[in-house]
């Protein structure tokens, strides 16, 4: 297949083209800054400039190409000021807006079009899981009203493709959690220093965490690729979200860190400021789980944390 995927150039992207190319399919990144050293040493990779915003010359892809797989967006791990929620935002409903107009100009259209989104668009709670057809959308009151700004994003996400008038290209909508790969400066590196340092549960430690082990993850797009009778949103979401305290004793028993001492939430709160983040990437309780993957037949090869956590220490220790 010839697959394109505009905002491929971040560590989600770099798993799903490790996966691609291995499998012998041609991989097209659109990037704001194509690097010409990649595409020479990456067999099988090219990048083509945009600007995430307007239908160019890349757009010309599109016609012979067999899947797109959109992940353009602002990372999130930052403080929420109105500019950087503005830039986040933009950068969401532009670049879906822009890959809809050029499926939707294409004489022979991509057959399928999976659109990144986030799990974080669920309420906050602790009684009951998430699925895509009976999950809470938006969270509940006595919520911190900044965290409904992530809401509010994740529903224009999704209503930009869904408005989207591409008639012969399915559309899948990937609401995702917490993917733990072992590429340097993802979240997985970032949690396991923090455990080997001695860091236990952030706050109470009773906020789900929802996570997907990479292997799964790239499963599951490849999975959804392949289904053309499925369509809609799908939670990339391992069938097992815990609470925030066994999530992080998953990670000692996996590290070998015996100490663990508790965070509470103001010294989060005073962390977060000095590292230019938010503490609602932490303290959000995100049950979610992939129900309409698992009544289609996906199976899972990590459903559960522990195993995950392990198998994923293994080869984060090999580098």
């Amino acid at each position: 297949m010839k697959i394109i995927l505009p905002g491929g150039t971040g560590q989600v992207g770099h798993m799903l083209i490790r996966a691609f190319l291995a499998e012998g399919h041609e991989c097209v990144v659109l990037t704001r800054h194509p690097d010409e050293r990649t595409t020479t040493a990456i067999p099988g990779l090219r990048q083509v400039a945009w600007d995430g915003r307007t239908v160019g010359a890349w757009a010309a892809e599109f016609e012979t190409a067999d899947a797109v797989i959109n992940l353009a967006g602002r990372t999130v791990d930052c403080r929420y000021s109105a500019k950087n929620l503005a830039e986040i935002l933009d950068s969401r409903v532009d670049s879906t807006r822009a890959v809809g107009a050029a499926i939707a100009a294409a004489k022979s259209p991509p057959r399928v079009w999976l659109q990144a989104a986030t799990a974080t668009i669920y309420g906050h709670r602790y009684d009951a899981p998430n699925d895509e057809e009976t999950g809470l959308i938006g969270d509940p009151p006595g919520v911190p009203a900044l965290w409904g700004k992530s809401v509010d994003i994740g529903k224009a996400w999704e209503a930009e493709i869904n408005a989207a008038p591409t008639p012969c290209t399915r559309k899948v909508i990937l609401r995702t959690s917490l993917v733990m790969g072992t590429a340097r400066g993802g979240v997985f590196q970032v949690l396991a220093n923090l455990c080997r340092l001695g860091f236990g549960r952030q706050g109470d430690g009773r906020q789900y965490v929802s996570w997907i082990h990479e292997h799964d993850f790239v499963a599951a797009v490849r999975f959804l690729i392949a289904r053309d009778d499925l369509a809609g949103a799908f939670n990339l979401a391992a069938p097992n979200p815990l609470p925030n305290r066994d999530f992080i004793a998953g990670f000692r028993v996996a590290l070998g860190a015996w100490i663990s001492v508790p965070v509470p939430v103001w010294a989060l709160e005073l962390g977060a400021f000095f590292m230019r983040t938010e503490t609602e990437l932490i303290l959000k309780s995100r049950r979610v789980v992939p129900g309409r993957l698992l009544a289609a037949g996906f199976t899972f090869r990590y459903p559960d944390w522990p195993a995950a956590a392990i198998e994923l220490t293994k080869r984060w220790r090999q580098g």
